[in-house]
């Protein structure tokens, strides 16, 4: 059987380089497949007919083949297409905050190069020059090598996922070498720093975060995650088994708390720090307060989490870094303004 001539297809040119459109249906629907000639615009009309022949050639021999295995899965699937299915098959496999960040990607960085910059990209057809090309394009935002990683650990599972499908032979993220990671040099407050931070913040809503970070050395998230019923009174020690993290629900932000932490040495019990533990007490008091002045209009629903607004609301994450970022430019204002 020869399929020879079965597609229409034609030359184009995309920045310069040449690329054979092949022209397939899929589920009744026109579907255009770039194929790279490479050869860059103003070639010999006879060089690019015979790479062109070639390209096509090469593309029915493939999709001969391809109909007579029957089951093997479309490996000329666009990449950012590929991507936004792996994605969805993996939603109820992994974390809501994980989740967030795999979306964030696919549908920021991942879909502006493989959607609208190279969409003649398949699973099939990738190859290595491509992945350092968009290891290239990430750096052009000023993004460190620990985020091209982050980029790299999300593609490379799902090109993983499709070489376990069998929609290609190798995966091609192997064959590239991985970034190196960028040490982080952290820097601690100083005692009297802190004890500063904590005094000029008192009257901030992100105080009790910023307390109970500074005293249990606790992730923003861990902070904002902390129950009154995790609170051990006698033995003043507390348990971590929650996060808060952000989801987009229907298009708005919201916060959830989610009991499953990021690994299991995260899920602890700490001991209290007296000065915590004082905070504490104050703090239960002051809720209770505010329960009873807005009566309805407080959110007994969370009642049982340490880190809420006056109204009982829980505090958002990304909130907690903004304000925080802001505090501390007011305060090296102010300081500068003093001394200036």
């Amino acid at each position: 059987m020869s399929v020879t001539n079965m597609f229409a297809a034609s030359v184009q040119a995309k920045k310069g380089r040449l690329y054979a459109v092949i022209q397939t249906k899929e589920n009744g629907k026109s579907k255009p497949v770039w194929r790279a000639l490479g050869l860059a615009e103003g070639t010999s009309q006879s060089k690019i007919n015979k790479a062109y022949r070639e390209v096509v050639t090469r593309f029915e021999e493939e999709y001969e083949k391809n109909l007579r295995r029957g089951s093997k899965p479309d490996a000329d699937i666009p990449i950012f297409e590929y991507m936004c299915g792996y994605l969805k098959k993996c939603e109820k496999s992994i974390q809501i905050n994980t989740y967030k960040s795999y979306y964030n990607m696919v549908y920021g960085k991942i879909k502006k190069y493989f959607d609208e910059e190279k969409p003649y990209l398949t699973v099939g057809n990738l190859k290595p020059k491509d992945i350092k090309d968009f290891y290239d394009f990430l750096y052009g935002f000023g993004v460190n090598a620990n985020t091209v990683i982050h980029y790299r650990a999300v593609m490379h599972k799902a090109f993983k996922q499709a070489f376990m499908d069998e929609m290609i032979d190798a995966n091609p993220f192997d064959r590239v070498e991985r970034p190196k990671a960028e040490k982080f040099h952290g820097e601690n407050y100083l005692e009297d720093e802190l004890v500063t931070l904590l005094e000029l913040t008192k009257s901030e809503t992100i105080y009790p975060a910023i307390m109970i970070a500074a005293c249990l050395g606790t992730r923003r998230s861990e902070a904002l995650g902390m129950r009154w019923s995790r609170i051990n009174w006698e033995q003043h020690t507390v348990l971590l088994d929650t996060k808060m993290v952000e989801v987009n629900e229907n298009g708005t932000k919201t916060v959830k708390p989610v009991e499953e932490m990021k690994n299991k040495s995260s899920r602890r019990t700490l001991p209290i720090p007296d000065q915590l533990y004082e905070y504490l007490l104050e703090l239960k008091e002051k809720q209770a307060m505010y329960r009873e002045m807005f009566k309805s209009s407080y959110n007994r629903k969370n009642d049982d989490f340490v880190c809420v607004n006056e109204l009982g609301e829980l505090i958002k994450p990304s909130y907690v870094t903004s304000r925080f970022a802001e505090i501390l430019k007011n305060l090296f204002f102010n300081w500068f303004r003093k001394f200036a």
